[in-house]
């Protein structure tokens, strides 16, 4: 078991204070967005092995133990760290990354590829060469990017398409009179064309003739407030973006702590507000349909959205007799599950033939000699034994069976 060192990242829209807060730091005054905990190979968790010989935990008799990020760890042994069964179903790597996520303003809206589409994707742009790196690039590796977010506070997002005449109803009653097209399209088209033929016409609008429109409509939502307080706020820290409009189309949502919601392929999505623990296939296929500066794919972003109204799907955890809590979903990458340990009860066995990651978020647990304070995390090879015991909070990030 190794405790984690592990890097937060800086994005605009982070919170300045939310990570700070449940870590107990003081706020720099930047933002704090997202503390990665994993084996991503952007910003890989650290941990303290001997130099010489990476499989084995310090002794007395070995060399200095040196910080060695867990994708080199994990590379030199990849059966011993993630377990044989992992390793043939998922290549040598970690499949999942845990995230403490920070919203304090809204993410971009976006939408995740299936498993074929990132393979023909990634395919297709690798015999057209289109650098991995090249602002452009849509696909960056092959895989796909379930994901599920988890409120540790109050949660506001957006997910999956509303009823088209539920987003008209939205549209008409902000009075604006260049959103009458809109409004007509949706109230008279087949549920799959009106929200495809909506979104197609403001993603492929003129920004700048879209400027006015969204500022109008924007005035209006917060004039409004009520069921409209969510756009006027999103349009507040995109003023004159078209994605503002794309955002009506979408239920907001929000999440109690303790609740969640799972983002499949081809769900449009985004994060405006909150704390969250996250967790992910380990992927960076993302493909943005507004609220960015970044570049937006038209025509293949339209062939992997869900054109369908549905009703997010919020998740409670589902008690077992062990004490876990755990959220359940169709990914095979991870599985999240949560433990809340009480001062003087008898420790939870977390032993696994799986690699796990395991975060407190309340309280102090400690997991075999480590003591963790909230925003502190381990890592647990395959098979290693291991208790936790509380009183705390202990979320554990795992493969699913």
């Amino acid at each position: 078991m190794d405790r984690l060192s592990n890097t937060v990242r800086p994005y605009a829209w982070g919170s300045t204070t939310a990570i700070p807060a449940l870590l107990g730091t003081a706020p720099t005054g930047e933002p704090q967005a997202e503390m990665w905990m994993g084996a991503h190979p952007g910003a890989p968790s650290r941990v303290t092995r001997p130099a010489k010989d990476t499989t084995t935990r310090p002794t007395a008799t070995t060399t200095p133990p040196t910080e060695l990020p867990l994708t080199e760890v994990i590379a030199a042994d990849p059966e011993g760290e993630l377990g044989a069964a992992t390793v043939a179903r998922f290549g040598p790597r970690l499949p999942f990354l845990l995230k403490l996520l920070a919203a304090g303003a809204p993410l971009s809206l976006q939408v995740h590829p299936d498993l074929d589409q990132a393979r023909r994707g990634y395919a297709d742009e690798e015999a057209r060469g289109v650098p991995i790196d090249a602002p452009h690039r849509t696909y960056k590796d092959t895989n796909h990017k379930p994901e599920l977010i988890c409120a540790l506070t109050p949660f506001d997002g957006l997910c999956g398409f509303r009823g088209p005449g539920e987003a008209a109803d939205a549209m008409e009653a902000l009075g604006v009179d260049s959103l009458k097209p809109y409004v007509d399209l949706l109230r008279a088209h087949p549920e799959e064309a009106a929200l495809r033929e909506v979104l197609t016409a403001i993603l492929g609008a003129d920004p700048a003739e879209m400027a006015d429109t969204v500022a109008e409509a924007a005035a209006a939502a917060e004039r409004l407030g009520g069921a409209h307080a969510p756009y006027a706020r999103i349009a507040h820290h995109y003023p004159g973006d078209p994605g503002v409009l794309a955002a009506m189309l979408l239920n907001h949502v929000r999440l109690q702590p303790g609740e969640a919601l799972f983002l499949g392929a081809g769900v449009p999505h985004a994060y405006l507000d909150g704390l969250g623990v996250e967790i992910m296939a380990n992927s960076d296929n993302v493909l943005r349909c507004g609220l960015t500066p970044k570049h937006i794919d038209i025509p293949e972003l339209l062939s992997i959205v869900r054109f369908e109204a549905t009703e997010p799907g919020v998740l409670r955890p589902e008690a077992s007799p062990s004490g876990e809590e755990r959220y359940e979903t169709p990914a095979d990458e991870f599985a999240l599950s949560r433990y809340t340990l009480a001062s003087g009860a008898a420790p939870a066995e977390l032993t696994a033939p799986t690699p796990q990651i395991l975060l407190c978020t309340a309280g102090t647990v400690r997991v075999g000699e480590l003591d963790l304070t909230p925003g502190q995390s381990v890592y647990v090879p395959a098979a290693e034994a291991v208790e936790a015991a509380g009183p705390g909070t202990l979320f554990r990030a795992t493969v699913a069976a």
